[in-house]
């Protein structure tokens, strides 16, 4: 029973993140990466 869990949520958690990469949110989830990071260490 566990295994089938497992598997379900990993199949799960692969269809969001294809999902979300055919929808373009990689770059938008870097920009905001990269915006926190410049306001945290004071680089920009």
């Amino acid at each position: 029973m566990k295994t089938k869990l497992r598997i379900a949520g990993l199949l799960t958690a692969f269809s969001f993140i294809i999902y979300g990469l055919m929808r373009g949110e990689a770059g938008v989830v870097l920009n905001k990466a990269v915006n926190i990071c410049l306001e945290c260490i004071g680089l920009g």
